[in-house]
């Protein structure tokens, strides 16, 4: 993965791609780079945006009041098992790793960066680890998950007694892991 992206329609001609703040440049630098003869002005913008929680309604000005903090929505992201960049994905993540392939990846689409290891997990392999909801007993004192004594995965981000983490695919529904003092038990 190079970054998450939202890709807006403003025009017939006109997309605005929003992504993390530190992303945008190396996005810039990629799609000038992969654009070949096509006729495209690719240059950055800075905007401010929120994420609304809830509800179906469009909302043309930014709500008033019923903000959260990111406490709070740290919780509702590692709850609802969102993965966010520098925690769940990075460059070294695959989508089907971080539960994407379904919403992110498209098999019928011309061709992208990382397509083939994509498209030969898609079609021919398993994962090795899977992005899960964990629920802690105990604070963590560790990022590694160990069953056993062995290590099977890694919590990447926590709140409260919720965390989410790569956990090995082999490791069976029902076990205890261990994340230093606390135990991690698949959610």
């Amino acid at each position: 993965m190079i970054a998450p992206l939202v890709v807006l329609r403003r025009g017939p001609d006109d997309f605005l791609l929003l992504t993390e703040p530190e992303l945008g440049e190396r996005v810039r630098a990629e799609l000038t780079r992969f654009r070949f003869a096509a006729r495209a002005e690719i240059d950055p913008e800075e905007h401010e945006s929120w994420l609304v929680l809830g509800g179906e309604e469009v909302l043309d000005e930014r709500p008033p009041g019923d903000e959260v903090g990111e406490e709070e929505y740290e919780r509702w992201r590692v709850e609802t098992g969102i993965p966010r960049w520098g925690r769940e994905i990075d460059h070294s993540i695959l989508p089907a790793e971080a539960g994407l392939t379904e919403t992110h990846v498209s098999f019928t689409k011309g061709c992208y960066p990382g397509q083939e290891p994509i498209a030969r997990l898609h079609h021919r392999g398993k994962v090795n680890r899977r992005l899960r909801l964990l629920e802690l007993d105990g604070e963590p004192t560790s990022e590694e998950l160990v069953l056993d004594g062995k290590v099977v995965g890694r919590i990447t981000s926590s709140a409260g007694d919720r965390a989410l983490g790569y956990v090995r695919a082999e490791v069976p529904e029902d076990a205890e892991l261990r994340a230093g003092a606390a135990v991690a038990r698949l959610h």
